[in-house]
């Protein structure tokens, strides 16, 4: 297997971490994370905080934004294979830059702690559509009309677009995809009548429930469903997408440097699981609309491994619907 390009500081790490401590952890850990602060950062703060009271020292979430997330990725992998620094795995830099040739590394080449949690997507009518009740009419609708709707997933080639046109092309609806720069116009304006549905996102559905009529959330999940008021899911369709598990959301699983001790390493694993274990952390997480994993690290290649390819068949569909559009 071709080494990663962070494999060059790999020994550099292993001559710091030294022998393995009797009373890790010692000191603050920090986590390294992909995004700026919002949401998923908030998140992160949650299962931090109780995974810190498991250790009994504290773990830090470090912003470090940059290139489609890969550099919070290279950073931490620059860092000393000690344990005291953790990889917040976003399905985007951990397997969906790699997809996009932007990064050269796998799933494999880290060492999983637990799973986190995800946000699951959706699509969403304005409650004063009376157009359609139901997905599969809008989707009936949209096959018979080519080219007319509109909708939106905020950003173009975004992991919701992947999954949004997936869905549309197993339907045979070719729709306009419109751009958005700033967060939360689309849903202004699918509120507004100006898109036809739209993706909307956790919190906005949270802060205004009453305002949309969710037809659909984007996962085969009926616990991460309930985000979403309980709206019809992936398995309540009448066709098979292909695409399961964690590929059709957003997601995090925190890692390690592969060369991290096996000691420091399972003393983490252990913190994350008792700490995701907890109600307290679950119910708090279920309450910013993101949805609580309970994935071990025994899990990790079998749940991580199929999301690369089911992304692919995702990558594609964008190009199907711009050809279609093309056509129209």
């Amino acid at each position: 297997m071709r080494k990663p390009a962070f494999a060059v500081t790999a020994a550099a790490g292993i001559l710091a971490s030294g022998a393995a401590l009797a009373d890790f952890p010692e000191r603050t850990i920090e986590n390294i994370f992909p995004w700026t602060q919002g949401a998923a950062m908030a998140a992160s703060q949650i299962v931090a905080k109780a995974m810190g009271d498991e250790l009994g020292e504290s773990i830090t979430i470090v912003s470090t934004p940059g290139a489609g997330g890969t550099k919070s990725f290279i950073t931490a992998m620059g860092r000393p294979a000690d344990g005291y620094t953790i990889i917040d795995g976003w399905v985007a830099p951990l397997v969906l830059q790699p997809v996009l040739g932007n990064a050269d590394w796998t799933h494999a080449d880290f060492k999983p702690l637990h799973a986190a949690h995800s946000v699951p997507f959706s699509v969403g009518l304005s409650a004063d559509n009376t157009r359609w009740s139901t997905f599969e009419e809008v989707m009936a609708y949209c096959a018979e009309h080519p080219g007319e709707l509109r909708y939106s997933t905020d950003a173009r080639e975004n992991l919701p677009h992947m999954v949004t046109a997936r869905v549309l092309q197993a339907y045979n609806c070719v729709a306009q995809n419109i751009p958005y720069g700033t967060d939360g116009d689309a849903v202004k304006d699918l509120k507004a009548g100006v898109l036809d549905f739209a993706y909307v996102n956790p919190r906005a559905y949270l802060q205004e429930p009453e305002a949309f009529n969710m037809v659909l959330a984007l996962t085969d999940s009926e616990e991460a469903a309930k985000t979403y008021g309980g709206a019809p899911n992936l398995t309540d369709l009448d066709i098979d997408i292909g695409i399961s598990g964690l590929a059709p959301m957003g997601w995090t699983w925190w890692l390690v440097h592969p060369d991290t001790p096996d000691e420091e390493t399972e003393i983490l694993r252990n913190a994350m699981g008792a700490a995701m274990a907890r109600e307290d952390v679950r119910e708090q997480l279920r309450n910013i609309g993101f949805n609580p994993l309970s994935y071990g690290p025994d899990q990790y290649d079998a749940v991580v491994g199929p999301v690369r390819e089911q992304l692919e068949s995702m990558r594609n569909a964008i190009a199907w619907e711009e050809e279609q559009m093309k056509a129209q």
